[in-house]
């Protein structure tokens, strides 16, 4: 899934390539991609784009006096650039593409949904607030005002896992299973550990292993093509997604503990005291 770092280089390329170019074309192929029907999507149509903006995991595509194209690409949804789209519309069928936008220069993007699991959203509204996953966001952990203090007080009370504590988009926005995976490896914590439970010291230690995992994967994403993105996402990670292999920090061999529908990775020597994590759903969880 995309987070946070691909999300804000998709933002800034698209800024780039879409910013003073007009859109001439919103063509849905997969209709259940649309979660909002009033305005419709021709409405985009003939509005120049003025902005593009961030919100969590949303990119929001601005157009001048007329409404935000506003989209979330979920778990296997991707934009896929395109220096000159096909001529004619795109054939609805069994394919990946959900629904295309075409400027008049004959460029536009592609948005595309692997797999069988359609969460591909994409909303057109008057205000970016109307789309009820952004009007939930809680504060961007890489915004100016997010501080230590502020981050401390949204944990204060947390009786959750650190690792569902990091992930929830009401809380932090932005953060996903990867990266909440990658800011407790450098945090030196387990993913179990309560997040009411810290110490000042801790919590510290957390929130400057947070914005510095986000920034350093931002810095790594930037000027990186969109078809790109995904590869470099891959290359920067050093535990999740890299079950039995050695941790580049102190050789232990990466462990994995799997969910219903997802899996988180650590290193048991940097987070756990060397000891593995049990399944959450047989054993009592570390603490």
């Amino acid at each position: 899934m995309p987070e946070l770092p691909e999300v804000e280089a998709l933002k800034d390329f698209l800024t780039e390539h879409l910013v003073g170019h007009e859109i001439v074309r919103v063509l849905p192929v997969a209709i259940s991609v649309l979660k909002t029907y009033d305005p419709p999507p021709t409405a985009l149509e003939g509005h120049e784009v003025v902005a593009v903006h961030r919100h969590g995991k949303f990119l929001d595509v601005e157009t001048s006096d007329g409404p935000h194209f506003v989209t979330h690409l979920a778990r296997a949804g991707w934009l896929h650039w395109k220096d000159r789209l096909p001529d004619g519309p795109p054939r609805p069928g069994k394919g990946p593409l959900a629904l295309r936008v075409a400027l008049e220069t004959g460029e536009g993007f592609d948005l595309t949904e692997a797999g069988t699991q359609k969460r591909l959203a994409v909303y057109v509204v008057a205000d970016p607030q109307e789309v009820p996953g952004v009007a939930r966001l809680g504060p961007d952990p890489l915004a100016d005002d997010f501080d230590e203090t502020r981050f401390a007080a949204l944990l204060k009370d947390e009786r959750r896992q650190l690792k569902g504590a990091l992930r929830d988009q009401t809380l932090i926005a932005g953060v996903g299973n990867a990266y909440s995976d990658e800011i407790l490896h450098a945090a030196k914590m387990s993913p179990f550990k309560l997040a009411s439970s810290l110490t000042p010291a801790e919590t510290h230690t957390l929130y400057e292993a947070l914005r510095t995992t986000l920034k350093e994967a931002v810095e790594r994403s930037r000027g990186v093509a969109a078809g790109r993105l995904k590869a470099e996402k891959k290359s920067g990670l050093r535990v999740h997604g890299r079950t039995g292999q050695p941790c580049p920090v102190c050789g232990d061999t990466i462990r994995e503990v799997s969910f219903s529908d997802s899996s988180l990775q650590y290193c048991p020597t940097c987070q756990t005291g060397g000891k593995p994590l049990a399944d959450r759903r047989m054993s009592k969880l570390l603490k």
